[in-house]
């Protein structure tokens, strides 16, 4: 049980007499692919430090439009877990569970002890929270300033496999870009046209890799 805060390196210099009932004090949960972890409207119970797996947090508007704000991934914390248990604030995205995910749960009072007791503790926790700020404020400038067809450009060449297919809809590549589903079709439908990708039912695969990267690089 002890074995996973030795994955957290920022948690890894904690004291012996920390790190005892900061284990026993908290339990390992495991989820399966496709659980809603958290949602808008619930106060947080735990702060969950991820062993393995990946949880994608998204925000829905009040229209049904829904954005990627961020994922994290095995020996990272959710930030928006962490600012709800420092706020009292009930959570006002989703967390859903991309693949199974394995995670270290610390209680709300383990974690509220452990921010006064420890400034290892602390550190990690807010070292965590700053980068992952700073990761949301360039989304917003990307959703903000950044033009649509670039954004998608560099999405399809971050998301295509060795062999050039990126088996995602229509849908999940506007919620991963924070726009309308008919945007991200007439785009694709242009890349297309230049022979710059092949598109099918729930499949994009990439023809013309350094057109497409000359673009997303303009």
């Amino acid at each position: 049980m002890s074995d996973w805060i030795d994955q957290f390196p920022g948690l890894s210099r904690l004291d012996a007499s920390l790190r005892k009932p900061l284990t026993e004090r908290s339990r390992i949960i495991t989820v399966p692919a496709g659980t809603v972890i958290f949602g808008p409207g619930k106060a947080p119970e735990n702060l969950l430090l991820l062993l393995s797996g990946v949880v994608r947090v998204q925000q829905v508007s009040e229209s049904g439009r829904e954005i990627v704000l961020y994922r994290v991934h095995a020996h990272e914390s959710c930030v928006l877990t962490t600012a709800c248990l420092l706020a009292y604030e009930d959570y006002s995205a989703e967390g859903i569970a991309e693949t199974d995910v394995s995670a270290a749960a610390i209680p709300r009072n383990v974690f509220e002890d452990m921010i006064v007791r420890s400034s290892v503790f602390r550190s990690f926790v807010f070292t965590a929270y700053s980068k992952r700020i700073t990761d949301l404020f360039m989304v917003i400038e990307e959703i903000a300033f950044q033009r649509v067809d670039i954004r998608l450009a560099q999405k399809l060449l971050e998301l295509e496999s060795d062999k050039g297919d990126i088996q995602l809809t229509h849908h999940q590549l506007a919620t991963e870009l924070g726009t309308a589903r008919e945007v991200v079709s007439r785009q694709l439908q242009e890349f297309q046209r230049r022979g710059w990708i092949a598109a099918a039912r729930g499949r994009i695969t990439v023809r013309d890799q350094g057109a497409l990267e000359a673009f997303a690089a303009a």
